[in-house]
């Protein structure tokens, strides 16, 4: 039985308390750290151990390991400290608000021999599973464009440079950097990015992308927190066909010539269960990380690279 620590409980990370209770048989939460005093509360319901500094439960002798669902900010603080306790840990995606502070995590954690693992939860998407399997069966891929649609933040700390980083690009894109990734087996390899401030005072809520990949394939990509409805599109144009998905309203369908010669309609499914699972075996036998350090690095990077861009209006190699 491993013993889990979490720091952060809002709304995500409450997810994540819940699974560990009640979905994971391998893992028992053993504490809990909020800046919130609701932190106590949600203690007292969940029967575990509340800690009002989350240092002190990357300390605690009952911890094996940290799951952390906070501010980027906190990420590189956290790391070090789990790192200097032999600890594996958990971080929620963004790795962190920066490639630098990305990297040094990464350093820290594999100097020290502790496993790190990303909370890159999107690649559990069902839709994103079945474009990975369908993809190859369309032959050659020349181009790719996707989609980020969702509303606008409610969250004061989403338009905090200090705490958030950045706005949609590395909060937003990060993820489907990643699972296009996934996807495709593709690497970016250069952007181009704009973005706007519609809602937020200084942290962009909306970028469209240029990419270009390995093997010369082009994309888009429109990522925003503007409107008031959501869609996560992907559409990929390949020799053989077309092969469309949204990750939002679950569903794919492959196009050749002017029909649609396949759809599916698929379950939407929790994302954050099946990545426990899989961190619980692989804290168990060592083997397949299911995100890695370098996986949450290299997402990391390409919005550094988006951003650079938008600063100095031109293509960016990553």
């Amino acid at each position: 039985m491993k013993r889990i620590g979490l720091i952060g409980t809002g709304k995500h990370g409450s997810r994540y308390a819940n699974h560990i209770i009640t979905d994971i048989d391998t893992f028992a939460l053993t504490g809990i750290s909020r800046r919130s005093e609701e932190g106590f509360n949600q203690a007292k319901e969940w029967e575990t151990c509340y800690f009002p500094d989350w240092r002190d439960l990357v300390a605690s002798p009952d911890v094996d390991a940290l799951v952390a669902v906070t501010v980027p900010s906190l990420n590189l603080d956290i790391a070090r400290l789990c790192a200097e306790h032999g600890k594996p840990l958990l971080l929620e995606k963004p790795l962190a608000g920066n490639g630098r502070d990305a990297e040094e995590i990464v350093r820290v954690m594999r100097e020290a021999g502790c496993p790190l693992t990303v909370g890159q939860t999107l690649r559990y998407n069902p839709v994103i599973g079945s474009l990975q399997k369908q993809l190859p069966h369309l032959g050659r891929l020349y181009s790719l464009a996707v989609n980020q649609r969702i509303e606008p933040s409610t969250l004061a700390w989403h338009d905090d440079p200090e705490v958030a980083g950045a706005g949609v690009i590395i909060h937003t894109a990060v993820h489907v950097f990643d699972a296009l990734k996934v996807i495709t087996g593709l690497r970016i390899r250069r952007v181009m990015a704009a973005s706007r401030c519609v809602h937020s005072s200084c942290l962009e809520d909306l970028v469209i992308v240029l990419l270009e990949f390995e093997n010369g394939v082009l994309g888009t990509l429109d990522v925003s927190k503007v409107g008031h409805a959501r869609s996560g599109r992907y559409e990929f144009i390949c020799q053989e066909g077309q092969l469309h998905g949204d990750q939002i309203h679950c569903f794919t369908k492959t196009i050749r010539h002017s029909s649609v010669v396949f759809q599916e309609q698929l379950e939407q499914v929790p994302t954050i269960l099946p990545l426990l699972e899989d961190w619980a075996s692989f804290l168990e036998t060592g083997q397949n990380n299911p995100v890695t350090g370098e996986d949450g690095l290299y997402a990391v990077k390409v919005c550094d690279c988006c951003l650079q861009s938008v600063a100095e209006n031109r293509w960016i190699d990553v």
